[in-house]
């Protein structure tokens, strides 16, 4: 069977599209369905392993968020089932009982029945998420509460993040423990999530401070993260947004690039704006084929230290799927060859490695290391990136055959 990079055929489109209906309504969902939902109390047991088996009880708030936002979309774009409104209702629920006063933010962890099991937490990630799956669950309930509440927590998150002590610990995300402290630094994560709420939000309604907050993403990550001396954008910048003069101006996060800058395609083609789009898939291109694995295949995640060629190693299932949806929204906007060809051979990588059915389970590997290698146990399901990517690439292929 041809690639997408021989030919653009209705044949090759349907084969595509029947393989992700697979992999999220006969694979996925009825996981999550029998192990992972809580229908008993509302929200996520994401701590499970590859059976089915309980690793514990503890909820996140990143996952609530995140299965909210899931299953909301669901809803709003695979035929309006009632099942899936009552998942996303359940856990927006189940997170308002500790909706924090004021500045505060969500705890990062609650036990089972919904009380916190830890302090507030102190990165703006978690609220953010569930600002995410509020806004989205708006739209499928039909309250505009919810977008309200989404707006609300969006804006709180932006003023803790304009402190100048904001996450001193950051590096330690990417350098390890001991990385130098950084408080206030600029985060390519964190436009990368408020650029991908704020682009889903105005698609519901218009809103003259998230419309702002998305052109701040949009300079932020094109004007000041890209660093014209490699062609790739740094992670981390100094609260100004000038660059840092020691270890972390060699730092280059791909797998946040990756994903950040197919974010930014989607919010290009909302503001109709086709040069931002080129642009923006010429340095996703560029990022994708810096981090490849020539020898294994596959993209690395992070890229510790520029000049020295520093990377980690692992091969982690998320920064994988990120390609393959900017690959395609390239593809479906532009046809280029490169993107084509580069959908393809991520496409084919994934299905050899990360399905779990090889191993006699079902799912897929969610981290691993270089090669892929496969572990009899894991202790969490990963809810958000791997469902997305099924549904955003669904989407995508409906489109493209609609138009064949």
């Amino acid at each position: 069977m041809s690639g997408l990079a021989e030919s653009l055929s209705r044949e090759r489109l349907e084969k595509l599209r029947e393989q992700y209906q697979t992999d999220l309504f006969d694979d996925f969902l009825p996981f999550m369905e029998r192990y992972v939902v809580d229908h008993e109390y509302g929200g996520f047991l994401c701590a499970t392993d590859r059976d089915g088996a309980r690793v514990n009880t503890d909820k996140r708030a990143w996952y609530e968020g995140r299965g909210i936002c899931v299953y909301s979309f669901l809803y709003n774009n695979f035929g309006s089932e009632r099942k899936y409104l009552e998942v996303a209702a359940k856990s927006a629920a189940f997170v308002l009982k500790n909706k924090p006063a004021g500045e505060g933010l969500w705890p990062a962890t609650f036990t089972r029945e919904g009380a916190p099991a830890s302090p507030p937490d102190t990165a703006i990630y978690g609220d953010l998420f569930i600002a995410e799956g509020f806004a989205e669950y708006s739209r499928a309930a039909g309250d505009p509460r919810y977008w309200d509440m989404a707006k609300e927590i969006v804006l709180k998150c932006v003023r803790i993040y304009d402190r100048d002590d904001y996450e001193p610990r950051i590096g330690e995300t990417y350098l390890g423990p001991g990385a130098r402290p950084f408080p206030g630094a600029r985060i390519q994560g964190v436009w990368m999530v408020l650029v991908r709420i704020a682009t889903e939000m105005l698609k519901t309604r218009r809103d003259a401070e998230i419309e702002a907050i998305a052109a701040r993403c949009v300079d932020a990550v094109m004007n000041r993260h890209y660093n014209p001396a490699f062609h790739l954008n740094n992670e981390l910048l100094n609260h100004d947004l000038s660059r840092p003069d020691n270890e972390y101006g060699q730092l280059v996060y791909t797998g946040h690039a990756i994903e950040t800058l197919w974010m930014l395609m989607y919010e290009a083609l909302r503001l109709r704006d086709m040069g931002l789009f080129r642009t923006v898939a010429g340095r996703f291109r560029r990022h994708v084929e810096v981090a490849w694995d020539d020898v294994y295949g596959g993209v690395f995640r992070n890229l510790q230290h520029v000049d020295n060629n520093v990377w980690s190693v692992d091969k982690v299932l998320w920064a994988q799927e990120e390609t393959l949806i900017g690959a395609l929204c390239v593809v479906e906007q532009t046809g280029e060859a490169w993107a084509r060809e580069m959908f393809d051979r991520t496409y084919a990588y994934v299905q050899a490695k990360y399905p779990l059915k090889q191993y006699g389970f079902p799912l897929w590997i969610t981290a691993a290391d270089r090669k892929v290698t496969f572990e009899r146990h894991a202790n969490r399901v990963e809810n958000f990136h791997h469902p997305r990517h099924l549904m955003l690439n669904l989407l995508a292929l409906e489109r493209m055959l609609k138009r064949a």
